[in-house]
């Protein structure tokens, strides 16, 4: 599965600049050096990018599996039969927002929970082939491309666990690892129906639970702590709501999967 440019591009970004924050740091004064022994709590907000795509399992008949024209809802002319040849999904760019609040436990490690508001669409690809037989009329075999965008806004609550390396003057990398629920208010949205009713959409169910890991690097300013940081989050819920038709009977299962570039301020 591809990543979105940038995400590699902040990757490759970090990693080369790195080194010379680090060379750059031997001979400073430290900004805010009792920042992280000062106090049990901290608080901040973030702003951050996302890529929302989805891993979608096919059903182990897909391409011998036929589909009567009772299945096929919003293909025109409507075809006798069709089969699915073929799914694919396509990351698609969101953003988020969020606070944050941390609790110190020790000196290597936080608790911390960010309850967060984001957007985004996640897409399903379908490659499908007709078959529509008229006496008279040409090639009864028709191959159809249908993409089904799913728009969603998520409230998100996750609680992840830091691990803090060792501060170096004003810098400091960690890892992260969490848990998150999700609550999707846009999915199912009768607005939706109603905009497109010539159109069969898919819908995903509201609920989700991921697991989360990440990388980030803290940065020590006069005033405040700057946080870069990269994470992935996968969905471990089933989250395609079905509806007997070619767009949900073809697939097994769909799992979420978002990749995030955050930026915090505390």
């Amino acid at each position: 599965m591809k990543i979105n440019r940038i995400f590699v591009a902040t990757l490759l970004i970090a990693a080369f600049c790195l080194p010379f924050i680090g060379m750059s740091q031997r001979m400073v004064v430290l900004n805010m050096p009792s920042y992280d022994e000062e106090s049990l709590f901290h608080f901040g907000f973030v702003l951050g990018v996302n890529q929302s795509l989805v891993t979608v399992k096919p059903i182990n008949d897909l391409n011998r599996h036929m589909f009567d024209s009772t299945y096929i809802p919003d293909i025109l002319p409507l075809p006798d039969s069709a089969r699915v040849l073929s799914l694919n999904s396509d990351p698609i760019p969101g953003f988020v927002i969020s606070i944050v609040g941390n609790m110190q436990m020790g000196k290597h490690f936080e608790l911390q929970f960010v309850p967060s508001l984001s957007f985004g669409d996640r897409s399903i690809i379908y490659e499908l082939e007709t078959y529509r037989y008229r006496p008279g009329a040409p090639d009864p075999v028709q191959r159809v491309t249908v993409t089904k965008k799913i728009p969603s806004t998520y409230i998100n609550f996750p609680i992840e666990i830091k691990y803090k390396s060792v501060r170096y003057n004003n810098f400091r990398p960690y890892l992260l690892a969490g848990a998150q629920y999700s609550l999707d208010l846009a999915s199912q949205a009768k607005k939706r129906e109603q905009k497109n009713k010539a159109e069969k959409i898919v819908k995903f169910n509201q609920n989700d639970i991921y697991i989360e890991a990440g990388v980030g690097f803290d940065f020590y300013n006069e005033w405040f702590k700057f946080g870069l940081e990269l994470k992935m989050m996968y969905g471990l819920m089933d989250v395609l709501k079905r509806e007997n038709n070619i767009y949900t009977e073809s697939i097994d299962r769909v799992n979420s999967k978002i990749f995030q570039v955050s930026f915090t301020f505390e």
